[in-house]
């Protein structure tokens, strides 16, 4: 039995091989690569979490008024239900998507540039989807989260927002002209920052009465010599050129490299051609020079467009870039 079963296996092993011999080979494949996706600014969660500024005053709008969940949670987010106050009589219909929004208060207190009311500052909490229709109420489900929403939140139709492409490195320059179009400023960050960076949401006081567009990108600019956190006011502590610079002692010199600068203009004593008591600062030669190049610190393009205001990320940052800066449409 066992030299039986020691043939049967031979044979089975030599059958085996004989069929795998005579099977062709796979032919090969080649997989060509699909075509290269766009590159874009921003993604789904900025675009749709980033906030306005709307001028306009809220219309009466379907509201979030209870959970299914309510008697364990008072936040909700991705894939929670929950209950709206409107329903068929109301317009709403199985299916249908709403943006969910949060007014924050009138914008005050914020740098601008423009006179007058901007608008109210309106959050982005993420989006919903109706499955379920009475009468007076609806059932919904959360399927994106931006913040986690409150009962009292507000419902809106999803805003139409594309991503607009990249700039690319010979597109920005640091050293250009003003372009001579509207200008305004940086007012406010989302998040309550001062100091921004790239991919960052902020708020201008451009809108669509200033001609300005999504897809639009602006310089990030400041007068020369402002904008930073610290600075330096007596840059020069030298000893008076009317005494001497030597030491007490040993009278080493009239002369030391730690000493004031002479004002040419005005120090000639005498056609020798010495220089005397006033001594020339940098701030003097700022004051009397002529108009210098402004500061650009960074780049942002615009993601959407209110009536005063406008909502843009930053896509570029070579320098510290902060609420109250200058921008322009280039």
């Amino acid at each position: 039995m066992p030299r039986f079963g020691y043939l049967k296996a031979l044979l089975l092993a030599l059958f085996a091989f004989t069929a795998n011999a005579q099977t062709p080979a796979p032919t090969p494949q080649v997989v060509m690569p699909g075509p290269a996706q766009p590159m874009r600014v921003a993604g789904k969660s900025q675009l749709y979490c980033a906030g306005y500024i709307k001028f306009q005053r809220l219309p009466q709008m379907p509201e979030i008024v209870g959970a299914q969940e309510e008697q364990e949670q008072h936040t909700f987010a991705t894939g929670d239900v929950v209950y709206l106050n409107h329903g068929s009589s109301h317009g709403i219909k199985e299916g249908q998507n709403f943006q969910i929004i949060r007014p924050r208060g009138d914008v005050k207190g914020v740098y601008k540039q423009k006179y007058g009311f901007l608008g109210t500052y309106v959050q982005e909490i993420g989006q919903l989807q109706v499955f379920k229709v009475r009468e007076n109420t609806s059932v919904a489900q959360i399927t994106f989260s931006c913040d986690t929403a409150l009962l009292g939140d507000l419902l809106s139709p999803i805003p139409d927002r594309e991503s607009p492409p990249p700039h690319t490195e010979a597109d920005f320059d640091r050293y250009a002209d003003p372009s001579g179009k509207p200008t305004g400023r940086l007012l406010m960050a989302r998040d309550s920052r001062e100091m921004v960076t790239r991919n960052d949401i902020v708020y201008i006081d451009l809108g669509s009465e200033d001609q300005i567009k999504p897809g639009d990108y602006l310089t990030v600019y400041r007068p020369l010599g402002t904008g930073n956190i610290t600075r330096v006011d007596n840059e020069e502590n030298a000893r008076n050129r009317a005494t001497g610079f030597q030491s007490d002692r040993f009278r080493g010199g009239g002369f030391s490299n730690q000493a004031s600068r002479a004002k040419d203009e005005t120090a000639f004593v005498n056609a020798e051609g010495r220089y005397r008591y006033r001594p020339i600062t940098s701030k003097e030669v700022k004051r009397h020079r002529p108009p210098m190049p402004r500061k650009i610190v960074g780049e942002m393009v615009v993601i959407d467009v209110q009536t005063r205001t406008a909502t843009a990320i930053i896509t570029r940052a070579v320098g510290e870039v902060h609420t109250g800066d200058w921008v322009e449409i280039q």
